[in-house]
Parts: structure tokens; C-alpha cells; sequence
């Protein structure tokens, strides 16, 4: 599996804030509206926009306008790939970066 880990590391960054990781978990569930969203939280609307912005610009979270209101959802495609590319971090795998490794060293061979 091919992985980017410098696009990887950054949405991580974006998940690092508790905030928006437990906006992500909300989202599992499906789509919410920004002022279901809010009322789990003791920030402004302002600040919602913000941390909303952040996980639309990862790619995570996508958003939906119908009139005045904006619907948020998890894109799913992009969750998942991350998820698998962190498994593959944590996995021995076939194309594992220690098995392509250019440059081994010999401290084992002795």
C-alpha cells in the first residue's frame, strides 16, 4: 500500500485536537446539521465554523448547504484510507517500508 505520510501526518495534526476528533466520532453516526453539532460543546458558532473549515481542508468532512443551514458528514472514502493507511504503519506487510528498505544495514548478518 502506497504511503503518503507527510499528507497523512497533517490530517493527523487536524485530529490531534480533541474537539474535532469528537466532532469526526459524531459524524460516524451520519450527517448532522451545525447546530446539532454545537450543542455538544461549550464554543461559539464561530469557533464551530473554524474547526468545521479545518476538517473540510483534510478532506475528512464534507459539507452540505440546504438554505441558511449547513449539513456536515464524514467523507467515508477518505476515513477509510486513512484508517487503512494506519494499519499499515502498525502491520508487517509485504510492501512494508522495512522490507524495500534501500539502505539495510548489516548489523544482522553478523
Amino acid at each position: 500500500m502506497n504511503n503518503n505520510y507527510e499528507i497523512n501526518a497533517k490530517i493527523f495534526k487536524v485530529l490531534s485536537d480533541p474537539n474535532r476528533l469528537k466532532i469526526i466520532d459524531m459524524l460516524s453516526c451520519g450527517e448532522r446539521c451545525a447546530c446539532d453539532i454545537l450543542v455538544d460543546f461549550d464554543f461559539t458558532q464561530p469557533t464551530l465554523s473554524h474547526h468545521m473549515k479545518v476538517l473540510m481542508d483534510s478532506g475528512l468532512v464534507n459539507c452540505r448547504k440546504d438554505g441558511l443551514w449547513s449539513y456536515y458528514s464524514l467523507d467515508n472514502t477518505k476515513a477509510n484510507k486513512l484508517v487503512l493507511s494506519l494499519m499499515n504503519v502498525f502491520t508487517d506487510t509485504e510492501d512494508c517500508i522495512c522490507r524495500n528498505s534501500k539502505d539495510k544495514c548489516d548489523c544482522n548478518s553478523k
